[in-house]
């Protein structure tokens, strides 16, 4: 299912939203679309609308300050980008650096993404006690960094052309 990035009023980047969701919003009169899928249209009886990749808020939505982007294991596998952090291999699993038995949790510092079967092998270990080493190090992702990751941006990547012009890029 894709994905479709909301702006809000003033171009911030707010969420991330379904396609269903985008085209109700559009539907509704309350965000316009920004950007759109090249190609791809959304077709009904009384319908014929650009797949949206980017929609606008018609009105600006006031958020509260949010430091910290709120931990998910879906989150994990994509600040890792679904690789694993033990072997490089595609990762479908999150795997807690120090094991929650021996007082580790669910944090951003705490988990990495791993593949099933290095999530097998250091079981309930920490990496140094299963003679695993970590290729990347864990870490906590701004809400802006959890936004851009989940739309697939590396560091270092131009900004797209509808958010570079309106940043002053």
């Amino acid at each position: 299912m894709r994905e479709t990035l909301v702006l809000n009023a003033s171009f911030e980047p707010l969420s991330t939203v379904s396609l269903r969701r985008a085209v109700v919003l559009v539907m509704q009169d309350k965000a316009v679309v920004e950007q759109s899928h090249p190609g791809l249209r959304v077709r009904a009886a009384s319908l014929d609308l650009p797949v949206p990749q980017v929609i606008r808020l018609c009105r600006y939505v006031r958020v509260p300050f949010r430091q910290r982007a709120p931990w998910s294991r879906r989150g994990v596998l994509v600040r890792d980008r679904h690789r694993c952090a033990y072997c490089g291999r595609r990762a479908t699993t999150v795997d807690h650096v120090v094991p929650r038995s021996q007082g580790g949790g669910d944090s951003w510092l705490n988990t990495v993404a791993a593949c099933s079967a290095d999530n097998l092998r250091k079981a309930n270990r920490t990496p140094a006690q299963a003679g695993m080493a970590l290729l990347t190090r864990p870490f906590a992702p701004t809400p802006a960094d959890a936004l851009l990751l989940a739309l697939g941006l590396r560091d270092g990547e131009a900004l797209p052309e509808w958010l570079a012009v309106r940043a002053g890029a």
